[in-house]
């Protein structure tokens, strides 16, 4: 089937190659691993920076396509079988012509590799200004209406704050690593946290804190009342593996 999406029909071959790695997102109360996250690398070992830095305004769509499918297909061949673990992906926004369209290449992805798309979680970065919020609601609307799980990723360090959930209700959202850092010794981190917590409950989204790297954050968060969390303290991404994790840090 053809798409009228102008970005399938003119975006060019990207002109350098990558891989991804997998970074855990684990969950305390069950303690399981929840899902893991796809984060671009380079094949020789470039980072996610190196990669990035040469995605143009050009190549972004292209780009964008090749990282669901590059995800989906090592998801396809790393992940158990058996159980529901997750993967998460982060999209651009602003590289998503039509929602209907532009999703079409990751479903087929997911039947040609046997993986469920009910496992998928796509999250965009509030870092990233977005042109158009109406048109990312759309793509919200219609990413949840197929199965996925949505997110935003870095919550409260980007452009928009808390006008994103004022205008779309993600199922996730992921608490930004600056406001985790020094949460233990801060009462303002604290109480961001606490009114976080409350307002995602009210709407019915699933909280996660990205960036744990001490004993003293996970105490902190954890009596909060979270219990989904991302970050060294349980392991380092691996690329195209699956890291061992620590559950019990």
């Amino acid at each position: 089937m053809k798409s009228g999406c102008q970005g399938c029909r003119s975006s060019e071959p990207l002109p350098f190659d990558f891989t991804m790695a997998f970074h855990p997102i684990v969950d305390l109360d069950r303690e399981i691993v929840w899902g893991y996250e796809a984060l671009v690398r380079g094949t020789e070992g470039q980072s996610a920076w190196q990669i990035l830095s040469q995605v143009d305004e050009a190549r972004q769509y292209k780009f964008d396509q090749a990282c669901r499918v590059k995800a989906i297909e090592l998801a396809g061949r790393l992940f158990p079988k058996t159980e529901e673990t997750r993967l998460s992906i982060n999209f651009m926004p602003n590289a998503v012509y039509e929602p209907s369209a532009c999703i079409r290449t990751s479903l087929e992805t997911a039947r040609r590799v046997g993986f469920d798309t009910r496992r998928i979680m796509f999250e965009f970065t509030e870092n990233e200004r977005m042109a158009d919020t109406k048109h990312v609601a759309r793509i919200i609307a219609e990413y949840k209406r197929l199965g996925f799980i949505t997110a935003i990723d870095d919550f409260g360090a980007g452009h928009a704050g808390l006008n994103l959930l004022a205008n779309f209700q993600t199922d996730v959202i992921k608490v930004d690593m600056e406001i985790v850092r020094g949460i233990p010794d801060s009462s303002a981190r604290q109480a961001i946290v606490a009114g976080i917590l409350v307002m995602a409950r009210a709407l019915g989204i699933t909280v996660i804190a990205e960036g744990i790297e001490t004993e003293a954050e996970l105490a902190t968060l954890r009596n909060a009342g979270i219990s989904l969390f991302q970050g060294f303290l349980f392991a380092r991404p691996a690329v195209e593996d699956l890291p061992a994790v620590s559950l019990n840090p």
